[in-house]
């Protein structure tokens, strides 16, 4: 289920994110971004498992570079969770699914195989 990550942009940031109910991780990339590409199908796999938790958006920072300015987002991939309209924390560099969970563990809770 490839590109089922909804893309949110500069003009819908607040409305799609800071508003949000529910924790949402945006993940920071750009189209020429290696890791980027690469934690891309553990994020869709995440949003699949645990999406009635978390809602996880893409934000393409080339297309989108206020909001990633804003947040002083300086390498990619970065994710932020956003809970309550403030950054609660920040994920920099790829990591495998089950660091992602981990790290992600305060906002989810991991269900065990």
């Amino acid at each position: 289920m490839a590109g089922t990550l909804k893309n949110v942009t500069d003009a819908d940031f607040d409305a799609e994110v800071l508003s949000s109910d529910k924790p949402v991780l945006v993940d920071f990339w750009a189209a020429w971004c290696g890791p980027c590409r690469q934690i891309a199908p553990s994020l869709e796999a995440i949003a699949a498992e645990y999406g009635d938790q978390i809602e996880i958006v893409k934000l393409n920072i080339d297309e989108n570079p206020a909001t990633a300015a804003k947040y002083g987002v300086m390498s990619i991939p970065t994710l932020n969770v956003y809970q309550g309209g403030e950054v609660a924390k920040t994920i920099v560099g790829a990591k495998p699914k089950a660091a992602i969970l981990r790290d992600l563990s305060d906002f989810v809770e991991i269900k065990t195989p």
